[in-house]
């Protein structure tokens, strides 16, 4: 079937009728209970078969699902059966064909990174959140920091850095004092974490099209890490992130509390 869009609706097409559903659980004994009331009371098909994707816990579970099902086309409706659930639905067992039926789907796409490691080898990784680099031990990083090939920050020292999406800019990024993005800006923030020189470096907002290049200064005597997500990197020599707009993951909110309403709640919060 297909799921519209905000945008689909707004132009007047409805979703159709759904129908088939598959449920995915984190391993807490709530979300394992709900599980199997959900599909005993609505029936269950298999993923590939699925209208939609139900996924019970908390917003953990939602970026382990949406990393699975990225590029299949398949939307993703969580419930919060977690903590935070800043990604998640109300649980409710109550009318869920007709709740997902008319919930908005957000289209996302994935930030990718590569790095180099201090051997030379290349790993690849995507992020829905965020792409963090941090340093491995007592000794701060020295960072080199370059947007579409051109240094624009010969030396920071610091904790770490993070290149953050618009979905991720209320996670980890907003803990480092990094600003809010609004779900639809074509926006990356780039956020220090305990900049110690330049000290008054507070980070920067790029255009999604932009390409991040961090080099790692002294990689051997100041070691980091570079994590996408939940996939981590250690001993990295070289970093490099762009969003991938040629994959598309698709998360779906109730319409009485949209993820723009969810992110302008956070932006007065604080």
């Amino acid at each position: 079937m297909t799921i519209a869009t905000p945008s689909d609706k707004a132009s007047g097409n409805t979703p159709e009728k759904v129908e088939k559903l598959y449920f995915v659980a984190s391993d807490t004994p709530e979300a394992l209970e709900a599980r199997g009331l959900l599909a005993a009371r609505y029936g269950e098909v298999s993923a590939e078969d699925a209208d939609v994707i139900v996924a019970l816990g908390g917003d953990g579970l939602m970026l382990q699902t949406l990393h699975r099902f990225m590029g299949s086309g398949k939307p993703i409706y969580g419930m919060n059966r977690g903590s935070v659930g800043f990604l998640m639905n109300e649980y409710r067992e109550d009318d869920l064909l007709q709740r997902v039926a008319e919930a908005d789907a957000n289209p996302i796409h994935p930030l990718s990174m590569e790095v180099v490691d201090q051997s030379g080898k290349i790993s690849t990784a995507q992020a829905i959140n965020e792409v963090s680099l941090l340093r491995e031990t007592s000794q701060a990083a020295r960072l080199r920091i370059s947007i579409d090939g051109r240094v624009r920050l010969e030396e920071l020292i610091c904790d770490g850095i993070i290149i953050s999406t618009p979905a991720g800019s209320t996670a980890y990024n907003l803990s480092a004092h990094g600003p809010i993005l609004p779900i639809s800006s074509p926006l990356l923030a780039l956020t220090p974490i305990s900049a110690f020189r330049p000290r008054r470096w507070r980070g920067a907002l790029l255009p999604n099209h932009a390409r991040v290049d961090i080099d790692i200064l002294e990689p051997k005597k100041r070691p980091v890490s570079a994590s996408a997500d939940h996939r981590e990197i250690r001993d990295v020599a070289k970093v490099s992130v762009h969003e991938d707009g040629s994959v598309e993951g698709l998360i779906m909110f109730d319409r009485e509390h949209g993820w723009d309403e969810r992110i302008l709640t956070e932006m007065f919060r604080y």
